[in-house]
């Protein structure tokens, strides 16, 4: 193979504007796969990074929320995780993080999400070889102890592209809320997160699903997407809106709530929203210092199950492929990645993201 070089978009440090820049392809090594980018796409993860608020490797390449197509494929990686055969000209997503070797969390808890030593795609230094390990670049290096997939033809790269973050993150979330037949759920946050928890939990069986968001456009996306009643909070005190949110929940208040809209002062008001036994699982708060004073004794006497998910098994990627094929005709998943954006206007996407005038907004390179 002649050399070659390709280019990305490299995020030097907070609040500074992206750079494009060259870097070498090599050949793949046997263990690895290198993929040319179809689609990436914004998450509020990469977001919170680029305004300085959660720490990253700089300089480097921020993205993981990751599709493309096989350019080069390493002759020991052969099969996807479903045990399907792997060939050059693939269509693939894969795990946001990877680990190689021995797990303490992995090997004894079935936690390899959480295991020492573990990277994320999006989360390392471009000078350092392969140079392409995040999604706002033209190529990624698919490296050992990462789970790939093979995605099927009918799904188009809008609905395939956040799989390996938002939808895979939301499954696990909603699998840790337990949200069985005929429950009352509450979803703080309508961005992609909430919008694919409201889908889940109907699917799930839940006879209620109670959206809350302060921006507009999403309180109105979240009907489309499973939610039976919307709560604007924008401008409202905290008891007001739980008053509302019982309201809809007699006797004694919702059975689940799930936090996904990434700010602490909405938990107290979570709690309050519960009935004795509910249960509470937080999924956005991944920001440094996001401290929240709580009355421990509401714990005791309401009988309340907290949880915090980070990250997901690689089997809830599996999940969340599923999920979207079987449901892609009663929920409007394309429609989510509202905006598309070269790799050159990455500053100008990022903005947008960041005002929250778009939904999900995608990088085409």
């Amino acid at each position: 193979m002649s050399k070659r070089t390709a280019r990305a978009a490299v995020y030097d440090a907070p609040n500074t504007p992206f750079v494009i820049r060259n870097y070498p392809l090599r050949d793949v090594r046997r263990d690895e796969v290198l993929v040319r980018i179809s689609m990436s796409t914004i998450c509020r993860s990469d977001i919170h990074s680029w305004e300085g608020r959660r720490p990253n490797p700089c300089p480097g390449i921020l993205g993981h929320e990751i599709i493309g197509v096989i350019d080069q494929l390493g002759e020991d990686v052969t099969l996807d995780m479903r045990g399907g055969p792997l060939a050059v000209g693939d269509r693939i997503t894969w795990t946001e993080f990877f680990h190689h070797g021995a797990s303490y969390y992995g090997d004894v808890h079935d936690m390899p999400q959480k295991s020492n030593g573990i990277r994320k795609y999006g989360h390392d230094l471009v000078e350092e070889d392969p140079h392409f390990l995040g999604g706002f670049a033209e190529y990624c290096y698919v490296v050992p102890g990462t789970g790939i997939l093979k995605l099927p033809d009918e799904l188009s790269d809008e609905e395939a592209t956040p799989l390996n973050c938002g939808v895979a993150t939301m499954i696990s979330v909603v699998e840790a809320s337990e949200i069985q037949m005929g429950d009352i759920v509450a979803i703080q946050g309508l961005g992609l997160l909430g919008l694919y928890g409201c889908a889940m939990a109907k699917t799930r069986g839940a006879r209620l699903v109670i959206g809350l968001d302060s921006v507009g456009d999403r309180l109105e996306a979240a009907k489309k997407f499973g939610a039976d009643v919307v709560v604007d909070i924008s401008g409202r005190g905290e008891d007001e809106v739980v008053d509302e949110v019982r309201a809809l929940a007699p006797p004694d208040g919702v059975d689940a709530v799930i936090e996904v809209c990434g700010v602490p002062d909405v938990v107290t008001a979570g709690l309050k929203m519960l009935r004795i036994g509910g249960r509470y699982t937080l999924g956005g708060i991944v920001t440094p210092d996001a401290d929240v004073t709580l009355d421990a004794n509401m714990f005791v006497k309401k009988w309340i199950t907290l949880r915090g998910i980070h990250n997901y098994h690689p089997r809830h990627l599996i999940q969340a492929l599923d999920f979207v094929v079987a449901n892609r005709e009663r929920f409007p998943f394309r429609d989510i990645v509202d905006s598309t954006f070269r790799l050159d206007d990455l500053n100008e996407a990022f903005r947008r993201a960041s005002e929250r005038t778009v939904l999900r907004a995608a990088v085409i390179p």
